[in-house]
């Protein structure tokens, strides 16, 4: 068993340093809001610190699960960041969805210090995260991963090496484009369905036995055709790694003519005020004028 830490305690940080002590690893806790890391750490019975410097000292390996590249900056390379505590030899890994150039800067700074680093920003959502399902991208030194996946397993169903460092965060980009296209189909399949005056369970039930199945349509499409949209990951933070790919893609030449009209899309229902709706919301962008 490993001696960890985990730096950011939010909607899934939570569960998954949770899942490090279920499996019988050493955890200690570092989060912005101290009263959180306290009712986690008297919820899993382990440590808590003040600051992410304190929580990465004498650790094995050190997680952070952030909100953007500010806070990661924040919370890896400042004089109280991880990066300050840890030891020479130990690993640092990161399930932020962040840009690739950070990951590098890191990585990097990582580096100097002769510390391993591998960005891994994972998929699956809360409920992954809270059952311990979570698939994880990673980019880094093959042997760094290989020491670090079997403490990753404690909460991933899937975790693959992609390439160097800065793959991870790629990939990811790869599945929030994929992932934006499948939810304006779904939600405009839902839109016309019920415009047609069918029965939307029935048609789904048909549907998704053949090539339009999908994760969103199994999972989100009773709680989109209720109109229910507090399933999942807010709108705020698609639009965000949104943005990462759209700039990487600038720089990359590819074209994503798809992905840039839902971020714009998704614009529109945060101006309908569904910043902390779910990402399945887009159904309500073209429910909203129905009489």
């Amino acid at each position: 068993m490993a001696k960890v830490a985990f730096i950011g305690l939010g909607v899934m940080g939570y569960p998954m340093a949770g899942h490090l002590v279920k499996h019988g690893h050493e955890v200690t806790v570092y989060n912005r809001t101290e009263a959180k890391a306290k009712a986690w750490s008297e919820e899993f019975s382990a440590q808590y610190c003040l600051t992410p410097k304190a929580a990465a000292q004498g650790q094995d390996i050190v997680f952070v699960c952030v909100g953007n590249d500010d806070d990661l900056r924040q919370v890896t390379l400042t004089e109280e960041g991880v990066l300050a505590g840890m030891n020479s030899g130990a690993i640092l890994v990161d399930h932020t969805t962040a840009s690739a150039d950070v990951a590098r800067e890191i990585g990097a700074a990582a580096s100097d210090m002769n510390i391993g680093f591998i960005d891994a920003p994972v998929s699956g959502g809360q409920a992954g995260a809270e059952n311990g399902v979570l698939t994880v991208m990673a980019g880094g030194n093959a042997d760094v991963f290989a020491q670090a996946k079997p403490v990753i397993d404690s909460y991933a169903r899937c975790a693959e090496l992609l390439g160097d460092i800065g793959a991870g965060q790629l990939t990811k980009m790869v599945n929030q484009i994929c992932i934006a296209g499948v939810v304006q189909g779904l939600s405009e399949g839902l839109h016309f369905a019920r415009s047609a005056g069918l029965d939307g369970e029935k048609v789904v039930e048909v549907i998704s036995k053949g090539a339009a199945q999908s994760w969103q349509m199994e999972n989100r499409y009773q709680t989109m055709w209720q109109g229910e949209y507090n399933f999942g990951f807010a709108i705020d933070w698609m639009r965000k790694d949104l943005g990462i790919a759209l700039e990487e893609a600038r720089r990359n030449g590819s074209h994503l003519p798809l992905t840039a009209l839902v971020d714009q899309f998704y614009s529109e229902v945060q101006a309908m005020g569904g910043n902390r709706w779910d990402t399945s919301s887009l159904l309500a962008r073209l429910e909203k004028n129905r009489s």
